[in-house]
């Protein structure tokens, strides 16, 4: 059975996705705007839940088409083969977006949909009331300039949810986007990695389990587990390739450095959740006494800022002692999220290279420095 996935994902991350999705042998990769569309059989759909770092979800597309009119929307959602995937018991909910087109009340084209999916159904079961009471197959919609794309959601809880943070800081990175700057800094399996804002410990856990080679969703479960569609020796079989692809040898270190007690506890208690505690260090430490010793390492951080925990000018100044203790090293590269515009001018330097991301709402720049 081949099926047709989308991957979403954080605006910049596309291509970290498409060459993700190559490795875990998925077929027809196509990255667009904020996901990659791709295709495989079940034992893809499960790899990629399994396996994704930088992706939010693994979707079933149903159907992509183009809608200006309910009626148009309604018979185009009823044309598709909902058959296949929901059976007469199943929940069958439905969420979505709509963004630049001409059907812009959401609840409404919720309803159109949930209609349309309900009167496929009636046709194909031959019965007029649908209880609703077996597991969840979650509808979802994207109308973006009157093109619908309409499916079906297999992850259940977004894939940034690893399992591993049950407990987190006051302003934490999400783990797609910490894995991304792990992936960015291009992190080995023997680097040695500094965090000096490491707050709950979210990058060094991610840098961990990249060089491991630990799936991140070794450890959780997903919506399509319940499905009839998908056999449970499918799930099962992908669950033993990723845990033979682990690799416990691997020499990474990773070091953790906060001013806060409390957030040092909860990051211990995350790395031992994820199975890398024997890889990290954490210790209280202010930026001001980090020393980078060694030929080689990195460091990746994601310090406080104006908009999240320090008022602009004591941002500011955290940025000027980053530049001071965070120099041109041979061997060493350093890599900083922040929102911060004039970021290079208080740090001291420019950066190597730039890309644009976004850190939850708030719009990012990554800064890298490797030369």
């Amino acid at each position: 059975m081949e099926i047709t996935m989308v991957c979403p994902c954080l605006l910049g991350l596309e291509g970290l996705v498409k060459d993700e999705l190559l490795y875990l042998e998925a077929q027809n990769i196509r990255p667009q705007n904020g996901r990659v569309v791709f295709q495989g059989g079940p034992e893809i759909l499960a790899r990629a839940n399994i396996n994704c770092r930088y992706g939010e979800r693994i979707l079933i597309q149903m159907g992509a088409f183009e809608a200006k009119t309910f009626e148009e929307l309604f018979q185009q959602v009823k044309s598709l083969p909902w058959e296949l995937w929901i059976g007469r018991q199943d929940s069958f909910p439905v969420k979505g977006r709509s963004l630049d087109s001409q059907l812009k009340s959401v609840p409404d084209c919720q309803a159109i949909v949930k209609k349309a999916v309900v009167e496929r159904l009636r046709q194909k079961y031959r019965i007029s009331w649908f209880e609703e009471t077996g597991f969840a197959r979650q509808i979802q919609f994207l109308i973006l300039k009157d093109r619908v794309s309409v499916m079906l959601d297999t992850s259940g809880i977004g894939l940034h949810k690893r399992g591993y943070r049950a407990n987190a800081t006051e302003a934490p990175i999400k783990e797609t986007l910490a894995a991304a700057m792990v992936k960015l800094s291009r992190v080995y399996r023997d680097s040695i990695l500094f965090d000096p804002f490491c707050g709950s410990g979210t990058i060094l856990v991610e840098g961990a389990m990249y060089a491991m080679h630990l799936a991140p969703g070794l450890r959780r479960r997903f919506a399509a587990e319940r499905w009839d569609q998908i056999p449970a020796q499918v799930w099962r079989k992908e669950r033993e390739r990723a845990q033979d692809l682990i690799q416990k040898d691997a020499a990474f270190t990773g070091f953790g450095y906060d001013i806060d007690e409390n957030a040092l506890a909860i990051a211990r208690e995350n790395a031992a959740k994820a199975g890398v505690s024997g890889k990290l260090r954490f210790e209280r430490r202010d930026i001001r006494e980090l020393e980078l010793a060694g030929e080689r390492g990195a460091v990746i951080c994601n310090p406080p800022y104006g908009e999240r925990l320090l008022d602009q000018q004591a941002a500011q100044e955290l940025y000027r002692v980053m530049g001071q203790k965070l120099q041109r090293k041979r061997g060493w590269s350093y890599t900083v999220i922040s929102p911060e515009e004039q970021f290079e001018q208080y740090f001291g330097r420019m950066a190597d290279k730039r890309r644009k991301l976004y850190n939850g709402m708030i719009k990012c720049q990554v800064y890298q420095y490797f030369k």
